[in-house]
């Protein structure tokens, strides 16, 4: 069947099988890299770029760069039913990549592979790797490359000549094709260039926190157990559940960070999360300014304030038992025996010294009393004659 290709409508994409390498710089090892390879239906415009794989990230990146190539979007991307861009092949119901999905989408187009080892559903783009081949690749053989911008940059003076020459059977030139049928009818490219995304299906561990790239990102803590979808780019993660967003976080660098936000977590840890020197010290003043110079003197006692949090948060819960009042007089006591301690604190709750006002230390005697054990200090002078 003679297919019709209508302008804007169709972008036919491939990698060619025939791989350009490069030559690394030191140990002088050629390294393979893969040509992707781009044409319009209408006009046969083709774009070509050496890519160093055929992985998501590579396979993404090129089709921006085809698109500005362009100047504009069609309406159909036609792939292969490669892995980087067709998650489930299907004669009826193919399911492209999600990140893959999500570029069409911004460009507003869509994604209709080709039917799986049926190359005359794209034979444009056969053509096109063929010609890519001979005008191409052929031509550069001979040339050494020590770097993928430098290879490219070949590949783009050999591509305008490519574009340039009159193709016989239609009397002009892909270029001519393209800037009479092509272009006019291309939608305008967005703003905003498309960032690439990687999905992940996660599980929320118990501590409600996700594990993306070994960095640690937080979730509202009723879904422990639950699994949700991580879409990570280059700033930011974002986390889906049941396909409603709910958490973005600034994306970490590095490993074995966390980002946790406080309204994921409970409120039992949302307290603790809280507690700090200067804070308790502030909830201690509250029972009375006794209170708040004890757990003031615990903390400084402590080699890492950190210890004395228990202790602290013993005398301050006494209150609940006992009252502000009894546990600031207890408090006054301990500061007044200079025992300042939780057990202290509580030890005279228990025994009901804080009701008892404090001893005043009798005066030292200036004198020693009479007694006869008592000698004196004349009783030690030497006798005379002795």
């Amino acid at each position: 069947m003679r297919q019709v290709q209508r302008a804007r409508q169709k972008v036919f994409v491939d990698f060619s099988g025939k791989r350009p390498h490069l030559v690394d710089r030191k140990s002088g090892e050629g390294i393979d890299v893969e040509l992707f390879v781009a044409v319009l239906g209408a006009s046969s415009y083709t774009y070509a770029e050496a890519v160093p794989s055929q992985q998501l990230a590579h396979w993404i990146s090129a089709h921006v760069r085809m698109l500005e190539f362009l100047g504009g979007c069609p309406q159909i991307l036609v792939p292969d039913n490669l892995k980087s861009g067709i998650q489930t092949p299907c004669r009826y119901e193919p399911v492209p990549n999600r990140t893959y999905d999500e570029l069409a989408v911004h460009y507003g187009a869509v994604v209709i592979p080709a039917r799986s080892y049926k190359a005359r559903d794209k034979a444009k783009v056969e053509v096109g790797v063929q010609v890519a081949q001979r005008w191409v690749l052929a031509v550069l053989r001979n040339r050494t490359f020590f770097s993928l911008a430098e290879m490219n940059e070949a590949i783009g003076e050999k591509l305008a000549d490519l574009n340039s020459r009159p193709m016989k059977h239609l009397g002009a030139s892909r270029r001519e094709l393209f800037e009479r049928l092509d272009r006019p009818a291309l939608r305008p490219l967005p703003p905003n260039r498309f960032e690439m995304a990687d999905w992940k299906n996660c599980g929320v561990n118990i501590d409600y926190h996700i594990d993306v790239d070994h960095n640690y990102y937080s979730v509202p803590h009723q879904l422990v157990g639950e699994r949700v979808d991580a879409r990570a780019t280059a700033s930011t993660v974002e986390i889906f559940f049941k396909s409603r967003r709910i958490a973005s976080h600034v994306r970490l660098t590095g490993r074995g960070r966390y980002a946790t936000l406080a309204e994921h977590m409970p409120a039992s840890h949302r307290a603790h999360a809280e507690w700090s020197p200067s804070r308790l010290i502030s909830w201690a003043e509250k029972t009375g300014p006794a209170t708040g110079r004890i757990v003031a003197e615990i903390l400084r006692a402590r080699t890492h304030p950190e210890q004395g949090y228990r202790s602290c948060l013993g005398i301050i819960r006494l209150a609940r038992r006992h009252g502000p009042s009894r546990v600031e007089a207890a408090c006054a006591r301990a500061e007044h025996l200079r025992a300042p301690s939780y057990k202290t604190v509580m030890n005279i709750l228990a025994a009901g010294f804080d009701a008892l006002p404090f001893d005043e230390p009798a005066e030292a005697p200036t004198t020693l009393p009479a007694h006869d054990n008592i000698r004196g200090a004349g009783y030690y002078r030497e006798e005379d004659g002795c």
